[in-house]
C-alpha cells in the first residue's frame, strides 16, 4: 500500500469505528458505490450482517461458497433466508476439475490424513471459490469476531487484505457472542439450529462437531489438528 493509502485507510477505520453495525454499512456503501460484497456462511454472526445489508435494502452484494460438504442445517437456513427476505444469495462452487482430481488422487476424506491435505481440500473448496467471488471488488465484508481465535484477536474492524488487494471490513469483530444471540432475538432472524446444539463456529459438515463445556471457540474445527493450524486460509493475513 501507498502512503496515501494507508492515510485513507485509517481515515475509514477512524470513521467506522464510531458507528453501529446498521450506520456502518450504509457509511461503507456511500464511501464505495460499487465493488461492496458480503460473504455468508450462515453462520450467526453472517445472518446479523445479512438481516443489517437486506432490512436496509443496501447496494451490497451478498454471497456464498457451497463447498459441497455442508450440513443439511446450513441449507436450510440458507432457503429460510431466501424467503425471509426475498433474496437469491449468490453461491460459488469448487472448479469441478480440480475437486475431481483430488478425490481421484486422495480420496474424498483425505483431509483427516495431515494438515496439508486438509489446507489442499480447503484451498480447492473455499479458498479458489473465494478468489473468484471477490475479483475486481473494492471492499468484503466479514463476520469474523476477534472472540473466535486467539489469532483473530489483535485483528481490526478495516484492514487491507494483501492477499486479495482490497479492504476487508469486520463489522461485527468487538461484539460479543451474546451481543450477537440478542441481535438475532430482537429482529427475529433465521438462524442456524445447530447453534442451539453446541455448535460454535459450522462450516463443512465432516469439519465440524459441537465444543464442550470449557473449551475453545475453535475446539470445533478441525479437531484432530492442534490450535496454530486452525485456519483454512479464507482470512490468512
Amino acid at each position: 500500500m501507498t502512503h496515501i493509502q494507508t492515510e485513507k485507510l485509517t481515515a475509514l477505520k477512524d470513521q467506522l469505528n464510531q458507528l453501529n453495525v446498521e450506520e456502518g454499512l450504509r457509511f461503507i456503501t456511500k464511501a464505495f458505490s460499487t465493488g461492496v460484497t458480503f460473504s455468508t456462511s450462515f453462520s450467526f454472526e453472517d445472518q446479523a450482517i445479512t438481516h443489517a445489508i437486506l432490512s436496509q435494502e443496501l447496494n451490497i452484494d451478498i454471497f456464498t461458497l457451497d463447498t459441497g460438504r455442508l450440513f443439511a442445517e446450513t441449507y436450510s437456513v440458507w432457503n429460510n433466508t431466501n424467503e425471509r427476505y426475498h433474496k437469491n444469495i449468490t453461491a460459488y462452487y469448487p472448479q469441478n476439475q480440480s475437486l475431481e482430481k483430488l478425490v481421484a488422487d486422495k480420496g474424498p476424506n483425505s483431509f483427516y490424513e495431515s494438515a496439508d491435505n486438509r489446507k489442499e481440500c480447503c484451498f480447492i473448496r473455499k479458498v479458489e471459490p473465494l478468489k473468484r467471488a471477490l475479483a475486481g471488488k473494492q471492499v468484503w465484508i466479514t463476520g469474523v469476531r476477534a472472540e473466535h481465535s486467539l489469532a483473530r484477536t489483535s485483528l481490526e474492524i478495516v484492514e487491507w487484505d494483501a492477499s486479495n488487494q482490497l479492504i476487508k471490513y469486520n463489522p461485527l469483530l468487538h461484539w460479543s457472542t451474546e451481543d450477537v444471540k440478542k441481535y438475532i432475538t430482537k429482529h427475529n432472524i433465521p438462524y442456524n439450529i445447530l447453534h442451539d446444539k453446541g455448535f460454535i463456529s459450522i462450516g463443512c459438515a465432516p469439519c465440524t462437531r459441537a465444543i464442550k463445556a470449557g473449551e475453545d471457540f475453535r475446539a470445533g474445527r478441525w479437531w484432530w489438528e492442534d490450535n496454530s493450524k486452525k485456519e483454512c486460509g479464507l482470512h490468512s493475513r
